[in-house]
């Protein structure tokens, strides 16, 4: 089961903001696997690079989601994303919860709405998080 935001507080304190340095060093991560298998290509993935570098991130997201509930970026900003039921995202989930964050950089209005969401509710969900019932929480720390 989640934790409730009213009686544990702390394992949403602070998440909007780390889930944006997350997807910061996500994006680095991206490039710099993109950038490394751009050669294996024979360079033809530079005449499409953001196309290569979207079905990357895609790869990149999904594997990462459904192998320990957190992007690299997620796991450095110690925070992981949980489904409604408090469990680790499983691939469905991954693939569900990727697809909803390339449906809200498609739409810069949702985008928007997902990041205000995000800053003035004290679960910091995004619109996709609402639709999916998952939720970004700080890790449990183990005992």
């Amino acid at each position: 089961m989640l934790p409730s935001a009213q009686t544990h507080p702390e394992f949403y304190a602070g998440v909007a903001p780390k889930r944006f340095f997350a997807w910061v060093l996500d994006m680095v991560i991206i490039m710099i696997i993109g950038a490394i298998l751009t050669p294996l290509t024979g360079f033809t993935a530079l005449f499409f690079f953001p196309v290569f570098v979207a079905v990357v991130g895609f790869m990149y997201r999904v594997i990462t989601l459904s192998n320990g509930s957190a992007t690299w970026g997620m796991r450095m900003m110690s925070i992981e994303l949980r489904q409604s039921d408090g469990s680790k995202l499983e691939f469905i989930s991954a693939v569900l919860h990727t697809i909803g964050l390339y449906i809200s950089f498609a739409l810069p209005i949702v985008q928007f709405i997902s990041m205000l969401m995000m800053a003035s509710q004290p679960t910091g969900k995004g619109v996709t998080d609402l639709i999916l019932g998952t939720v970004m929480i700080n890790k449990p720390q183990s005992v």
